[in-house]
């Protein structure tokens, strides 16, 4: 990539687009646009970096005319722009449908018609055998990806997506309100001890998207490979941390979520590349004309399993509370209990 590109990033003042715009910044990208539909929280962000690299867009990516005025001379988007609150897209399936699927949708046309180079999108791992309306309208988002990219060749702008587990401290996750609760006093609420999830940096997530701008070919699914924990384990470490006794309060598990995440099928596993770090899942090219292709049994293939936060590697407790103390919530929130 260019330092000379022009990076758009939707949802630009989310935590995944905080962290991008300070990873492009590090590396000196020239001009950083940042596309959402908050004001507020764009007048904090610019007040905060005070930088002239980045150029703020209002706008909603339900609104195929305010994407194509931010989309103009663009040349690498990244698009983390979606409802991702669960519960939320439960009880409003409609709305994560025109923002998750339909928004997307306007990104990638007017990402094509501006003849950008590159776009990388963010998808999830609730998209993989989805049970919840946030799962499913990220998994029609990687549909809707791959259908384009079907219709273009080399030359033409790549399109790609990277599937993320949970990304620690982001916006609305486990973490932060964990710690809220610590620093009150009040039972750490869980939804069941036996859940499982995938542990994920943001800087790890950020050098996902950077590997997907590298190496995507049209259609591509990146996945990072990533430890997981227990939601028990995960609070206890925390209790150990912050040297606190809160009870323990299990609250259920909510609507939509599972027990345990997973990231890549064993479908999907069929047809990916392993690249050390991460797995690479190459679209499915065939055509609507079957009567070119036969399938063969290969015993080899009944062994392979679903790639999820059961099976995968399994921290400990001290692996646990490494990666905690590396992030930077909870070194500031530690330093300010001893300060």
């Amino acid at each position: 990539m260019s330092l000379n590109s022009v990076v758009l990033i939707s949802g630009g003042t989310g935590s995944f687009g905080k962290t991008m715009v300070n990873s492009l910044l590090q590396q000196g990208y020239e001009e950083i646009r940042i596309l959402s539909r908050d004001e507020a929280k764009q007048e904090e962000m610019r007040i905060a970096y005070s930088r002239p690299e980045l150029k703020f867009f209002i706008g909603d990516i339900r609104d195929r005319n305010s994407v194509d005025k931010a989309m103009k001379g663009v040349d690498l988007v990244f698009h983390a722009a979606a409802l991702k609150q669960v519960p939320s897209c439960e009880f409003f399936p409609l709305e994560a449908v025109k923002t998750n699927i339909l928004g997307s949708q306007n990104v990638i046309d007017s990402a094509l018609e501006a003849d950008v180079k590159s776009v990388v999108c963010l998808s999830t791992d609730k998209a993989v055998m989805p049970i919840n309306a946030m799962g499913l309208t990220k998994a029609m988002m990687e549909k809707v990806v791959q259908a384009a990219s079907r219709q273009l060749s080399e030359g033409d702008t790549t399109l790609s997506c990277v599937r993320y587990g949970n990304v620690m401290c982001s916006r609305g996750s486990v973490i932060p309100l964990f710690i809220r609760q610590i620093k009150a006093g009040q039972p750490i609420t869980i939804t069941e001890a036996s859940m499982t999830r995938f542990m994920l940096s943001l800087d790890d997530a950020i050098n996902l998207v950077d590997f997907a701008f590298e190496h995507a070919s049209q259609g591509d699914i990146f996945i990072k490979k990533a430890p997981a924990c227990t939601v028990q384990q995960l609070v206890e470490c925390l209790l150990d941390l912050f040297e606190a006794s809160n009870p323990i309060k299990v609250i259920g598990i909510r609507h939509g979520e599972k027990l345990y995440e997973t990231l890549v099928t064993a479908e999907e596993l069929r047809r990916s590349k392993d690249m050390g770090d991460y797995y690479r899942v190459s679209i499915d090219d065939r055509d609507l004309n079957y009567s070119k292709y036969f399938t063969e049994g290969a015993v080899e293939e009944a062994d392979i399993e679903d790639y999820h936060s059961h099976n995968t590697h399994q921290l400990s407790k001290a692996e646990l509370k490494e990666i905690l103390l590396r992030l930077p919530e909870i070194k500031d929130a530690l330093q300010g209990d001893r300060s």
